[in-house]
């Protein structure tokens, strides 16, 4: 990874005259540093929710690709839990239409695994492949083993990666947190570890044996991580992502807010330390945010009865800058290849024109009043971090600007 170094203050000019000029961001530079401003790529996001169509109360295709220039991210995958669900040409095509419209940022949408996320049927893969990032039914574990078999097969055939959100129905339980200290102390249900890693156990089964590319959604368990580097070892097809909230937060620091509940749930301590060393070792592959807004009333009835998801996409650069980067515990650059290099090269996303301007010595408090998503709940709020967004520029263009 090559590294340039540019004083912006001894050239007399700005960190905006510099961008004018289209230096900062050659294809072989990583990032661009000064004592004020860092240039990095844009970054890239393989896992959020922008609601639309179907439910442009919690958020729509332009806020948030709005909020998302505001975090520094220049390219999205949009999951397919939408009204309708993308399962055939015709419906996904009205997701596309609002991409075209509304976006300011690339915005690459899945298409469901199976119709209407229902697990019961294929959806129309061929037809859609030329349009699709990858196929998923995020939200939703494929439950039938045979069905994700074929779907496999049928994604290597077109060319394509299945992206799975990993979570066995019936080790559910009428769960919604983490199985843990925090849930036994306060009387929670709670979702246990082996609902998330035994399906990603049979997952990886089936695509080493079908050599279908995998991707696996929002890793939170200490199994998870183990099961994944082993499946590497053997030279199983496979990628994951995790999120910042379980990187830096453990189930102990939950309170009674519905801005803590999300799935998979923030688990034990134990769990987060060894999704650290997967993220230190390369185990795990890159950052996502699962960014998933609900309505205010959607997240205002507790741990047992709000919807499940957060949003994260406005956040998720400062958090790990904050409480990964800044204690010694991963570089910048590696922060860099989580957040954009890593999710562009394994899903093939081009760079193109864009690049984001931080100031790192910036602190701010987390205020969800101030996010541009439409989407408030955070488990960050309140909290101080350091590294605030300047500028992002998508395709030659500036799309946001402090």
């Amino acid at each position: 990874m090559m590294q340039a170094v540019m004083k912006l203050k001894s050239v007399g000019c700005d960190v905006c005259d510099i961008i004018s000029s289209g230096s900062p961001l050659a294809k072989d530079i990583s990032f661009f540093n000064s004592p004020e401003y860092v240039v990095f790529p844009g970054f890239c996001d393989v896992h959020v929710h922008f609601r639309e169509p179907g439910f442009s109360y919690k958020e729509t295709m332009e806020t948030g690709s709005k909020a998302s220039a505001r975090g520094g991210y220049t390219a999205v995958c949009t999951m397919p839990n939408l009204n309708p669900v993308p399962d055939s040409c015709e419906h996904l095509r009205e997701q596309l239409v609002l991409i075209q419209k509304d976006s300011v940022i690339h915005v690459y949408p899945y298409g469901s695994i199976t119709v209407g996320q229902q697990g019961e049927a294929l959806s129309d893969m061929e037809g859609m492949a030329a349009d699709v990032i990858a196929f998923s039914d995020d939200g939703r574990g494929v439950q039938n083993e045979e069905m994700m078999r074929k779907a496999m097969l049928r994604a290597k055939a077109l060319g394509k990666m299945i992206v799975a959100h990993c979570e066995v129905n019936d080790l559910l339980f009428g769960g919604y947190i983490h199985d843990g200290e925090y849930a036994r102390l306060h009387g929670h249900k709670g979702i246990c570890s082996a609902s998330e890693y035994e399906q990603i156990a049979r997952d990886l089964k089936l695509a080493e044996e079908t050599g279908c590319a995998y991707h696996v959604c929002h890793i939170s368990t200490k199994e998870s991580v183990e099961l994944i580097r082993q499946a590497k070892s053997r030279g199983v097809d496979v990628t994951c992502e995790t999120a910042p909230h379980y990187l830096i937060m453990n189930d102990m620091q939950l309170q009674e807010d519905g801005r803590f509940r999300m799935n998979p749930p923030i688990r034990s301590e134990e769990d987060r330390q060894a999704l650290v060393r997967g993220i230190q070792d390369g185990t795990i592959d890159m950052i996502a945010t699962d960014h998933a807004p609900h309505s205010a009333e959607e997240k205002s009835k507790g741990l047992s009865g709000s919807a499940f998801g957060i949003v994260g996409i406005e956040t998720a650069f400062a958090a790990m800058y904050t409480h990964m980067v800044l204690p010694g515990i991963i570089t910048l650059e590696k922060l860099i290849e989580l957040l954009a290099v890593n999710p562009r090269k394994r899903f093939g996303i081009p760079m193109g024109e864009d690049y984001t301007v931080w100031d790192l010595e910036k602190e701010f408090t987390v205020d969800p009043r101030e996010f541009l998503s439409m989407g408030k709940a955070t488990p960050f709020a309140g909290w101080k971090l350091r590294g605030e967004c300047c500028m992002t520029v998508c395709n030659g263009q500036v799309v946001y600007r402090k």
